[in-house]
């Protein structure tokens, strides 16, 4: 059995079609009477897209994939990976949050490549309110989440690569807390229909998490009829198991125009979670001598009730060698109601 031919086989040419077909249709498929379920999982900064590049690309990245920040959007694309790369995301996200990434991607040879990321959401302090304190009880408490993962994927051919994340979850709120564990696997083909990319990934697949901590905790009386009975007994009000956000991408990317000095790449991505309806993302990205980008895209087509819509962007990229260099990127998405996000994101490739 030769499987280094898996990727030349004629044969594998119908799939193309199907995961073209596919991709379109996800979308196409979504009724005008869907009804979406937002706000029935946990941890759902873990849906925050990751890397200027790609969110100036509309989100339309599974079939790229080909920077640190596919540890985020498909891990299926690390081993394609030129060279070793360390990505630095900042986001100003919305109603004064702030979203922090880092990734590294190490390249190992015949092992494979590895890489590791964490991002961050924080929300500053805030001053503890009641009923009967509505200016505040002196009090100040924070929220905040992180997630931690190590991430490992290897070219099986000279066409197909997959890759897998492995992640720990936290998220706290004032003495509250919960926890959770979680993998992705994704997957990347390149076709020989003019190079044409397929992607899948599916993210966020793992445990529940439950809400734990000192709030909890209330003093009961057993049996306040019985003589000296004690009604300050503790006990911790038992609060409701909530599940992920899983997410299933499937996309398709190819370079439309490829000259000698310019490049212009397109997108799109079909999208399915389960707490919400299945959407489409669509990105273009023009570069000049691998040195100068432009990027523009949309978000959540075919979701009516997103707030999500137009992205654009923009980069530059000064190399330091043969194999390394240093990639500045911007990008702006529209949140329609809820204003406007911002990020930068730096990337120093080795």
């Amino acid at each position: 059995m030769r499987v280094e031919g898996m990727g030349r086989s004629k044969g594998i040419q119908p799939w193309v079609a199907s995961a073209l077909m596919l991709a379109v249709g996800l979308g196409a498929s979504v009724p005008a009477y869907s009804v979406n379920k937002v706000a029935t999982t946990a941890a759902q900064f873990l849906k925050i897209g990751v890397g200027a590049r790609a969110i100036g690309m509309g989100g339309a990245f599974v079939a790229v994939a080909n920077d640190a920040t596919a540890l985020y959007w498909n891990p299926g694309g690390i081993p394609r990976l030129p060279q070793n790369e360390l990505v630095m995301l900042h986001t100003a996200w919305l109603a004064d949050v702030s979203y922090d990434f880092a990734g590294l991607t190490l390249n190992l040879g015949n092992f494979g490549t590895v890489g590791a990321s964490l991002a961050t959401l924080n929300m500053g302090e805030m001053e503890v309110r009641t009923e009967q304190k509505p200016e505040g009880t002196g009090e100040y408490f924070d929220a905040g989440d992180f997630v931690a993962a190590v991430s490992w994927g290897r070219s099986l051919t000279d066409r197909f690569s997959i890759g897998f994340n492995f992640k720990y979850i936290h998220q706290s709120i004032w003495r509250m807390s919960a926890s959770g564990f979680a993998f992705d696997i994704g997957t990347l083909f390149t076709t020989q229909f003019h190079e044409m990319k397929i992607g899948m990934c599916i993210s966020n697949f793992g445990t529940e998490m439950q809400m734990r901590g000192q709030n909890a905790r209330r003093y009961y009386d057993i049996n306040p009829e019985a003589y000296g009975s004690n009604d300050r007994i503790p006990v911790y009000l038992e609060t409701d198991r909530w599940p992920l956000p899983l997410l299933f991408r499937v996309g398709v990317a190819m370079d439309v125009l490829r000259t000698g000095s310019q490049r212009l790449t397109g997108a799109i991505d079909a999208v399915h979670p389960n707490d919400n309806v299945e959407h489409v993302n669509v990105g273009l990205e023009y570069a000049w001598y691998d040195m100068v980008f432009l990027r523009v895209g949309y978000k959540s087509l075919l979701d009516s009730q997103s707030e999500q819509g137009l992205t654009a962007g923009g980069g530059i990229r000064y190399a330091l060698g043969a194999n390394a260099g240093i990639r500045l990127d911007y990008a702006y998405a529209d949140f329609g109601r809820l204003s406007t996000v911002h990020r930068f994101s730096l990337a120093l490739e080795f």
